[in-house]
């Protein structure tokens, strides 16, 4: 379905059937990014809130500015789902944030819309209007609108919700360096909508069930794999009650048969991790960001 109309659909309410086909047809960077103003200030980094401009929307997020004049390299932290109603600018994915800018990473953390204080309506489904929010925000710090952040150096941290995002952010996007997926979503849209539905007692997803078969496969990263250009590390926790670990096991063993450069690992956890499994996590995390953002 044409992008325009997707958002005409958005706009009334209803799911938003966006598909990969879709998202590489569009061009991205709206303009309007400003630093609205300073949330924080400590030892090691500002915090600051910001917004720029999506679909026509301001969306709004937060940034890690590390002390110092850079470029430092990016990182694109993508929280899971919160009720957007309930939804607080520092989200729980605010710690892994606060780390990696600690470590020297500027780091983006973006709300995405209908997440408040950004315009918009929530995503109903698929997601993909989120990838469309950050698809557009990657493009503008490649225009230099934090003289801070070195554009050439962008990876994404996605969680839950936000690990689904990330992998099609990345299919559109093949200039990020790397990608981190923790606890993520499938790559397949319609495993997806089921958990949704799932979760939310049939009240979510079902509608979007219906779509013909032909549209959620252009939907889901899944099928578009063999395009993959950026490296993957993937984390789960086996003891994950929320979110299959067997998705990201089925993501790693495909990626591994299409070459594609990919690590994996497992942990004794659930969703989020805790303790030394989280301090095992973040070192692994680290040393990811350190090859591939050098």
């Amino acid at each position: 379905m044409p992008w325009l109309l997707g958002v005409l659909l958005l706009g009334v309410g209803l799911a938003q059937p966006l598909t990969l086909p879709d998202l590489w047809e569009r061009a991205y960077g709206e303009g309007g990014f400003r630093v609205e103003r300073v949330l924080e200030r400590n030892p090691r980094f500002t915090r600051v809130l910001f917004s720029h401009l999506s679909d026509g929307l301001r969306v709004y997020g937060f940034a890690n500015l590390p002390l110092g004049q850079g470029p430092f390299p990016v990182v694109v932290v993508l929280h899971g789902y919160v009720e957007p109603s309930r939804y607080q600018t520092l989200a729980y994915t605010a710690p892994y944030a606060d780390f990696l800018a600690e470590a020297g990473y500027l780091v983006l953390h973006p709300n995405y819309r209908g997440h408040p204080p950004s315009e918009g309506r929530p995503a109903m489904g698929l997601r993909h209007v989120y990838a469309v929010d950050v698809l557009n925000l990657l493009a503008e710090v490649r225009k230099g609108v934090l003289p801070q952040a070195d554009g050439r150096r962008i990876s994404l941290f996605g969680h839950s919700m936000g690990g689904g995002i990330a992998q099609v952010v990345a299919l559109v996007d093949p200039r990020l360096k790397g990608v981190v997926l923790y606890g993520s979503m499938s790559g397949d849209e319609r495993r997806n909508l089921e958990r949704i539905r799932y979760w939310s007692g049939g009240t979510r997803g079902q509608e979007l069930l219906t779509l013909p078969p032909k549209t959620l496969a252009e939907a889901s990263a899944w099928t578009y794999l063999e395009r993959v250009a950026v490296p993957f590390s993937v984390h789960h926790g086996i003891q994950d009650a929320q979110v299959p670990p067997e998705w990201s096991w089925e993501l790693c063993r495909r990626l591994k048969s299409l070459g594609k450069p990919v690590e994996c690992f497992s942990y004794p956890a659930g969703h989020l991790f805790r303790g030394p499994v989280d301090q095992a996590f973040r070192q692994r995390v680290l040393a990811f960001f350190g090859r591939v953002l050098r």
